[in-house]
């Protein structure tokens, strides 16, 4: 759509609302990417996970009584939960800036959209902005929940293609750039 807006004098878009997450990485295979080449701004909703990322699930009474099923409660979705809480308590933040600064950090302009029911809630949502994650939390949280970007990204660094795409070329500019 920006490049027939483009076209035709038209405005372009500006930004993109995906929901996106630590539990919903889905849109890294095309929509971020996009983003980044048509310089849009990404709004994500539920960056929480729907509370997931909260500890509301996975701390003190509710932990116990916490039974895994599906959607948002799969245990791998849990596993994560988990890994933001360790994180969290190691950088001695809530785990809902830890979950928050992870979008925030992902590359492009990111400003995610925050479903606060409370003041209490937003106040901590906004404390997000007063620090980031180290590159080591990043790591630990980007390792627990990747996923397989799948096609096109998967043919597209095949070695046929790459071949193809080098002329047969890419072990010398390899080489060369060693």
């Amino acid at each position: 759509m920006n490049t027939l807006a483009n076209e035709r004098g038209w405005t372009p878009f500006t930004a993109l609302q995906v929901e996106y997450s630590l539990i919903e990485r889905t849109v890294e295979r095309e929509l971020l990417p996009m983003a980044h080449a048509l310089e849009l701004a990404v709004t994500p909703w539920a960056a929480l996970g729907g509370g997931l990322l909260t500890g509301k699930y996975t701390r003190g009474d509710a932990q116990g009584r916490l039974k895994p099923g599906q959607g948002r409660l799969a245990e791998h979705n849990l596993a994560i939960a988990r890994v933001v809480d360790e994180v969290a308590d190691a950088l001695g933040k809530p785990s809902s800036q830890v979950a928050l600064n992870w979008v925030r950090q992902q590359g492009v302009l990111t400003i995610p959209i925050v479903g606060a029911s409370k003041v209490a809630q937003l106040e901590e949502s906004l404390a997000a902005l007063e620090w980031k994650l180290e590159a080591e939390h990043l790591e630990k949280l980007h390792a627990v929940s990747k996923i397989d970007l799948g096609f096109p990204l998967r043919f597209l660094e095949s070695p046929g293609v790459l071949d193809v795409l080098y002329a047969g070329t890419r072990g010398l500019i390899d080489n060369h750039r060693e």
